[in-house]
């Protein structure tokens, strides 16, 4: 059941910011009882002088179901007998001052209208039959940090569409049918969702969040996404969801000036409105709004079984002066410009959704240097199990786009990563954020003809699953999307009629495989121990070779990487076990497209040490590509 009583200690609860499943208590909850047959509706306005229940039910008439103001702690309350599932609704709210009027969804409302009507509507989140125990049992003893991740970043609008009926997007029943084969099939272990609540415009991409409880009624019903999260844990696939607790629209509505008085918001404008997206920053020194976040955090994986949430725009939430010029913020209470308020908040989500769901994550999109973000709260952390490595994606892609010949006075662009790759828990993300804005898709962006486009662009990928952290790509990037994304198109699938495009394609799906199988290439992933260089100094061929390690028992992988178009033959590096390494991947092997040059499956060391190890290999660097090899067995002592 999703409703629990409105009781004296649950509003008391709310009013300390510690109501964690408010959304049991507010909102519009069906009951089916003898004597009690419709829906209790439940809102916080403590500044309105008058709030009722309006609808196709009472014909959008305020005076025929007013609500009563419970307490002190501003919830007002009323049961309307009678009406059902599906009741379209909002809340009429009238300010003390008689200056203010408006009709507003619920803030806790379980689905709404689809756009561009933007009632609430009343729906039951029960009935649904999981399938997912063993899942679920097992992500509560797994750890996140030595787990394989390879995420598949997907906006569901625009994955497949249906051209021949009017370009419509897939239903969440359809892309059941579809994304968690085709999300299985090419290796991925996780897929990330753009945000999933209810949003008015679809250009926003789901970042401008009106229904933070309302899964989008665009694809279909709250219990059809349920199943689609289902089918895809059945198919061994973790499920991440965009979240967005930075900011929210000023959509009438909405949240914003919710009851005649900035509830949501701060008041001040240099404290309030963002000054970028032109958008509300909640107040999360106000303990009912820190309530309603944290309890819509542990709303997605409490309802809709999530295993994890992405956490949009972190660095706005931290800094009083994000996108602001001198005098347009307000400094903390010591002067400085850090958001102490939000600081608190994101402890204390991060602690209750960790401590509330073992094994589960909290990824934080944080664009700046902000110390100890994906460290526990403990040590004085944010407490965030990972942190996405924008710098890492900035330096490399600023890098593949140069031309090979000039690669050589850039190398620190490769190499600077591993500088402060164990300073946080990464995720290295090629998102959304990457191919839109005229920036150019990934294979856009690659510099030479057409075949070294697609050679650079195994080449990324393929030292983008050697390096330490977790991986996402965005979809239509594991083919090779020429244009930009789209939202309101589906991607280009047609061009894997092309050779190229499907090379591209098991490309990704074979590092993916080789990356899962091998525990050298994620179990160390947070351990300064599971990566060292071999040699990161051969700036002149644009070369570098590096060693990743799993721990005792498991055998190391070394990778050699050629940044440019001359192949590398006779190649010496050092390695560290004697005997037969093997060759697990070249992405210039013909099957993904590249001119075949390789080290016909693996090279057997010599006893001449190099790069401070006692043995080495003579090897084949091909163009633009990157192989990688298995050493025989564990190093001795490890």
């Amino acid at each position: 059941m999703t409703q629990s009583p409105l009781t004296e200690f649950n509003l008391h609860l709310l009013s300390e910011g510690t109501l964690y499943r408010a959304y049991r208590a507010l909102g519009a909850h069906l009951y089916r009882e003898a004597e009690r047959d419709g829906v209790r509706f439940a809102v916080w306005a403590p500044n309105a002088a008058r709030v009722s229940v309006v609808g196709s039910f009472n014909d959008w008439n305020a005076d025929r179901h007013p609500m009563r103001l419970t307490t002190a702690s501003g919830v007002w309350e009323a049961f309307v007998q009678g009406i059902g599932e599906g009741t379209v609704y909002k809340y009429r709210i009238e300010s003390r001052d008689g200056r203010y009027r408006a009709d507003k969804a619920d803030p806790y409302g379980f689905a709404a209208e689809i756009r561009p009507a933007t009632a609430s509507r009343v729906v039951s989140l029960d009935g649904y039959e999981w399938a997912d125990s063993a899942w679920q049992a097992a992500r509560a003893v797994g750890d996140p940090l030595s787990r394989p991740t390879s995420i598949y970043e997907v906006h569901l609008g625009s994955w497949r569409r249906k051209p021949e009926e009017r370009n419509r997007w897939l239903t969440y029943l359809e892309l059941a049918e579809e994304l968690p084969d085709y999300v299985h099939d090419m290796g991925f272990t996780h897929v990330e969702f753009l945000p999933l609540s209810e949003h008015p415009f679809d250009g926003s991409w789901g970042y401008q969040t009106i229904g933070y409880y309302a899964a989008t009624s665009r694809f279909g019903r709250p219990q059809d996404l349920m199943h689609l999260i289902d089918v895809l844990h059945q198919r061994g696939i973790g499920v991440i969801l965009d979240w967005v607790p930075a900011h929210f629209p000023r959509d009438e509505h909405g949240l914003a000036y919710f009851d005649g008085t900035h509830l949501y918001e701060h008041a001040d404008p240099r404290q309030g409105l963002h000054p970028d997206w032109n958008t509300f920053i909640f107040n999360y020194g106000r303990n009912e709004v820190r309530s309603f976040l944290i309890s819509n955090a542990l709303f997605w994986l409490d309802r809709f079984h999530v295993d994890a949430l992405r956490v949009d725009a972190v660095a706005s939430m931290l800094y009083l002066d994000y996108g602001r010029k001198a005098g347009e913020w307000v400094p903390n209470r010591f002067g400085g410009r850090e958001n102490l308020e939000a600081i608190d908040f994101i402890r204390r989500l991060n602690e209750v959704v960790h401590g509330e769901y073992p094994g589960a994550a909290v990824i934080a999109e944080e664009s700046t240097s902000w110390p100890m973000v994906s460290q526990p709260t403990y040590l004085g952390g944010l407490g965030f199990t990972f942190k996405w490595n924008l710098g890492w994606m900035h330096d490399m892609l600023d890098y593949m786009k140069q031309d090979p010949i000039h690669r050589s006075y850039h190398h620190r662009l490769i190499t600077f990563s591993l500088m402060y790759a164990y300073s946080e828990h990464f995720v290295l993300p090629l998102s959304h954020d990457e191919v839109v804005h005229q920036k150019a898709s990934i294979l856009g962006r690659m510099p030479g003809d057409h075949w070294q486009k697609f050679a650079n662009l195994r080449l990324l990928y393929g030292y983008m699953f050697g390096h330490p952290g977790k991986k996402l790509l965005f979809m239509g990037d594991e083919f090779g999307q020429w244009r930009e994304w789209n939202h309101d198109q589906s991607l280009d699938w047609d061009l894997l009629a092309s050779e190229d495009h499907r090379g591209q394609q098991r490309w990704v799906r074979d590092i993916n495989t080789v990356y899962r199988a091998e525990p050298a290439l994620h179990r160390l992933d947070c351990d300064p121990a599971g990566f060292q260089w071999v040699d990161c100094n051969d700036n002149a061929r644009s070369v570098i070779s590096f060693l990743r390690r799993g721990g005792p028992g498991t055998a190391p992988v070394m990778f050699a990487c050629n940044f440019t178009p001359v192949p590398r033959t006779n190649y010496r590096v050092g390695v560290p076990v004697a005997g037969y390494w093997q060759e697990i991947i070249n992405s210039d092997a013909q099957l993904y497209g590249g001119s075949g040059l390789g080290n016909f499956g693996g090279v057997e060391s010599v006893a001449v040490s190099l790069h401070g190890r006692p043995q080495s290999l003579t090897i084949t660097l091909p163009p633009l590509g990157i192989v990688g090899f298995r050493a025989p067995g564990p190093e001795s002592g490890a």
